[in-house]
């Protein structure tokens, strides 16, 4: 318990704030708690917090735009409004933590502790100004965890790692870390490290001066000249050559470098940046990848999430991806319900960009305004080198297994999911027959293999009409 302390929580939401006291109460000598923008002023106007923690959207304006108090009082943002522009926000105010709702009730209390434990650095004064998404798209957890490091990496200039599998956005967040950071008004820089010859690396890195090799008929700027006083992005570091390495770690040590052919000590004036899909570490113990250099570059890491791994993101791509085609001209869409459920529950091996790719395809493709299941399963059929649309059988299964883990987990023991998938599964099924044979009965049972009165008996059962299945 900090004795002494002074917590003051700006809270709206009753249920929420008594939690938040409940779970605090106990780690300071004072807690206050206030419901609004003008509660919270006029609270700071007769007294001083140890401790601020407080909502962004408050019933009178927002919490962190209005917050004004001592640099050194630090603060906790908590927000239901899970973008990576809340996060800069909170940073920008020189915030100690940024959590975002739902919050887990330990992480709080160890932010709180360690909040009251040391007193919170002063706001930088070249901090970010308010940001927009910058690419960003989703509000999955493990994309909230992507925010708060791009955030907490707006102040300083320290080397970033960005890893993850191809396709999940790496220079997407390498451009967001630069457009949130300190060199923001400097350029972004990107080379690929798979793309370019493994001899001419050195010369793209640094440059060369004329005469310095065949071909060389004029001095060319390297990547980190053109760089200075703003972002190198080392795209696919994992395939940079050994040699190369070794020059590239002496400049991340030395902060100079040469051109090839050149004697002239130049200033590395740039935040470097790197990205690879390879895993590192396996890269480092196979000795293709320096061990020192990957330590160098790894000073602040930043995984990736698979699309696999936060498919409640995927509707919100989905109309990122919509509005970004409509802007370029591609014809509005919408997503069929069932549609979009299907593209939820695809694996998307491409992740977020063979997600892009099938969206403007639909919109180019689809016959009518709304996309529909036939129109994806057709574009993804296309789009995989073996036809590689998951399967019809593995669909169900996947169903299936997501339907029964969410049933066993709100009603466990209940003993009835198998008549209920049973029932979903038939009903299903009987609907489609019918309504291709035109609410035949006769014929529908022939193609179900089973009798009529057997049939008859279970659309009684199920409830279904087969004039209008």
């Amino acid at each position: 318990m900090s004795e002494g302390k002074t917590i003051l929580l700006v809270e709206d939401d009753p249920a929420i704030a008594m939690i938040i006291r409940e779970t605090l109460v106990g780690e300071c000598g004072r807690f206050a708690s206030v419901v609004s923008i003008a509660e919270r002023n006029a609270w700071l106007a007769e007294n001083r917090p140890d401790l601020v923690i407080t909502d962004v959207v408050l019933p009178d304006g927002d919490g962190i735009d209005s917050l004004r108090i001592d640099s050194h009082t630090p603060v906790i943002v908590l927000s239901a409004q899970n973008t990576l522009d809340t996060a800069v926000r909170a940073t920008g105010i020189g915030s100690y933590d940024y959590l975002p709702k739902p919050f887990d009730l330990d992480e709080l209390t160890a932010s709180v502790r360690a909040a009251l434990q040391r007193r919170a650095e002063p706001a930088a004064s070249d901090a970010p100004a308010p940001a927009d998404s910058h690419g960003l798209v989703g509000r999955a957890p493990a994309m909230q965890a992507v925010y708060r490091t791009i955030a907490r990496l707006a102040s300083n200039d320290l080397a970033v790692l960005i890893l993850g599998e191809s396709g999940t956005g790496k220079e997407v967040v390498a451009r967001a870390i630069h457009a949130t950071g300190l060199r923001r008004a400097g350029p972004f820089v990107a080379i690929n490290m798979a793309a370019i010859p493994r001899e001419l690396i050195e010369a793209e890195l640094f440059g060369h001066e004329k005469g310095a090799f065949t071909g060389a008929h004029s001095r060319n700027a390297g990547r980190f000249e053109q760089a200075a006083g703003g972002t190198l992005f080392l795209d696919e570091i994992g395939d940079m050559p050994l040699e190369a390495q070794t020059r590239l770690l002496r400049v991340l040590q030395s902060n100079e470098y040469s051109t090839v052919g050149g004697s002239q000590a130049l200033r590395a004036d740039v935040r470097v940046i790197a990205a690879t899909h390879r895993d590192m570490r396996t890269l480092v113990a196979d000795g293709r990848f320096r061990e020192d250099l990957f330590y160098r570059l790894n000073v602040i890491p930043v995984t990736l999430p698979p699309l696999r791994d936060r498919r409640s993101d995927i509707a919100a791509l989905v109309r990122h991806f919509v509005e970004a085609g409509r802007s370029s001209g591609l014809p509005d869409r919408q997503f069929a319900p069932a549609a979009m459920q299907w593209l939820e529950r695809y694996d998307w091996p491409g992740n977020v960009r063979e997600l892009g790719n099938v969206v403007q395809r639909l919109a180019v493709l689809s016959r009518d305004v709304t996309v529909t299941v036939r129109d994806v399963e057709t574009v993804l059929h296309e789009n995989s080198e073996g036809g590689g649309a998951v399967e019809p059988a593995a669909l169900i299964a996947r169903a299936v297994d997501d339907w029964a883990r969410e049933r066993m987990a709100d009603a466990a023991g209940d003993g009835d999911i198998h008549e209920q998938l049973e029932a979903i599964v038939e009903a299903a099924l009987f609907r489609r027959i019918l309504r291709d044979v035109r609410g035949n009965q006769l014929e529908a049972a022939r193609r179900l293999g089973i009798n009529r009165n057997t049939l008859r008996k279970r659309l009684g059962q199920l409830d279904i009409d087969p004039a209008h299945p």
